[in-house]
């Protein structure tokens, strides 16, 4: 991890693949593929990074206001695939988050050995919002997001937050700064900082029953 760039921020290596074993070792490591599509693999790990507390997350009077309304269903892991195809079809604009083909097949993979995970949002039966990422011990590191309707990526993230809190997670990595994430709590921490959480947390057991919504679950 020290032997990141300056510039490009975190820019670590270059090339291998997306095999299980290097994706899940990367992570452990604090370092994360992120590329455009026709570029080879480029491996991060930035400095500072972008993290949050579980139990930190700022729900807005307006979100928790939606939240209450129970207009919206929430589901984990019912949709993992759709929730990728969609994060990658939203971002496909900005230049440097575009979630290739090989990389939706690379953490469909993940999710089948039950490392990656994902939140969606429903409107009926319409899938309107969601997110994913990977979990390690009491880690969650959070890959992208999207909303097809206003706010619901934040009903997705609110719901996950609390999730893990629930399960006894630490630390939730939001990897790369945004005023969307900043909005819900987040801030930026040290490599040094996060490499400290980082090795006392990701190989401890988290309270995980399964990945599902417990029954219940309602936001104060």
């Amino acid at each position: 991890m020290n032997d990141a760039l300056p510039e490009p921020n975190g820019l670590l290596a270059v090339g291998g693949d997306l095999r299980p074993e290097r994706l899940l070792k990367a992570y452990s490591c604090g370092i994360f593929p992120w590329y455009e599509e026709g570029q080879p693999i480029l491996w991060w790990s930035p400095d500072p990074r972008m993290c949050l507390r579980p139990e930190q997350v700022i729900i807005s009077r307006s979100l928790r206001k939606l939240i209450r309304k129970q207009h919206f269903q929430i589901t984990m892991d019912c949709a993992f695939s759709a929730v990728i195809h969609l994060c990658a079809q939203t971002r496909a604009i900005d230049p440097g988050t575009w979630i290739s083909p090989e990389m939706q097949a690379a953490y469909c993979e993940l999710h089948r050995l039950g490392f990656a995970h994902s939140v969606e949002v429903w409107e009926n039966d319409k899938l309107v919002g969601g997110l994913y990422g990977v979990a390690l011990g009491q880690l969650f590191f959070g890959e992208s997001m999207f909303s097809l309707q206003s706010n619901t990526s934040k009903i997705a993230f609110a719901f996950l937050c609390r999730q893990l809190q629930n399960w006894n997670f630490q630390l939730i990595d939001c990897q790369m700064p945004t005023e969307h994430l900043f909005s819900l709590g987040a801030a930026e921490m040290s490599r040094a900082q996060f490499r400290m959480r980082l090795l006392s947390y990701h190989d401890k057991e988290a309270r995980i029953g399964a990945w599902s919504l417990e029954p219940g679950l309602l936001l104060p």
